[in-house]
């Protein structure tokens, strides 16, 4: 018998009449937008944002995707339909939001992908370490994109795992900056269009929710003998990121005993803008073979 559906909330709900299934759903499900639905998925691929992102970082990706596989991008609270949620300030309520939110969607086997905050809170420590505590259903493979991983504690007020700057940075936590600051760190970064930084109604409107991903990223800390998820893990990044170096992403090994390995592409922290496709490619081969085997952790390498 198949499993009982489940609302938005969780809460289980009545039993839906038997052609349901064959039903598209809606394009919008709470923080997930589908943008190429499939009445009944092989996979469910869920797509992960930066900090200040939106699901708008994936546009276009469905398509380089197998025809069975249906594409999740999702909206941490603060943005686009969840603007009246208002941002989540750390680690532990995001993560809580995204497992009430998506479980209505984890009827199947599912993979995650996550970019800087993204591979944090979608994947990295922290989504996948969560389902697997509460004995959840388990994603058959994890990408992490453009972050480095667990790190020691830092001294409070300072960056915590990622980004931060190059190895051993403890810069000061970016949500605490002069507004002066935190857009100068900005722009030096790349990624935010040069009109929102520089124009004072716009930054405004939109600071709140750079404030607030960087609280989730800035202060979360590894939860003490934290064991990793049981699950494949591949890591992607760019040659030339300064904010996450090469050399951070390459101590993933040292983190997970599932590490499948990293690919680098040529460019900076926001190098997947130009390599959609490439990565595409690269997070299909890893998980066309695990979506038809049973949800199970691969032998430690």
């Amino acid at each position: 018998m198949p499993p009982a559906a489940h609302t938005a909330t969780g809460v289980p709900a009545a039993p839906p009449p038997a052609t349901a299934r064959t039903r598209p759903r809606p394009t919008h499900h709470g923080s997930v937008t589908c943008p190429r639905l499939v009445p009944d998925p092989a996979l469910r691929l869920f797509l992960f944002h930066h900090a200040g992102g939106s699901h708008l970082l994936y546009r276009g990706w469905a398509e380089h995707f197998p025809a069975d596989w249906e594409v999740c991008l999702v909206n941490a609270p603060g943005r686009g339909s969840l603007h009246d949620v208002g941002p989540l300030a750390s680690s532990e309520e995001l993560v809580a939001y995204l497992v009430r939110d998506l479980e209505p969607l984890l009827d199947r086997p599912f993979a995650l992908f996550g970019h800087s905050m993204g591979g944090l809170v979608g994947v990295g420590y922290e989504l996948a370490r969560r389902l697997a505590a509460e004995g959840r259903q388990l994603p058959r493979w994890l990408g992490v994109s453009s972050w480095g991983g667990p790190r020691a504690a830092r001294r409070a007020g300072s960056r915590a795992s990622e980004p931060g700057g190059p190895a051993g940075d403890a810069g000061p936590a970016r949500h605490l900056l002069p507004d002066a600051e935190l857009r100068d760190w900005l722009r030096s970064v790349g990624g935010t269009p040069p009109e929102l930084l520089d124009d004072d109604s716009l930054w405004a409107m939109f600071a709140p929710t750079f404030r607030g991903d960087f609280s989730v990223v800035d202060t979360w800390r590894p939860a003490p003998g934290a064991a990793p998820p049981p699950v494949p893990l591949t890591v992607f990044g760019g040659d030339a990121d300064a904010v996450v170096p090469p050399a951070r992403l390459a101590g993933w090994p040292e983190h997970t005993p599932y590490f499948q390995g990293l690919h680098l592409h040529p460019g900076d922290h926001f190098y997947l803008r130009d390599h959609e496709r490439a990565v595409a490619r690269q997070i299909t081969e890893a998980l066309t073979p695990l979506v038809s085997t049973p949800a199970a952790p691969t032998r430690p390498r």
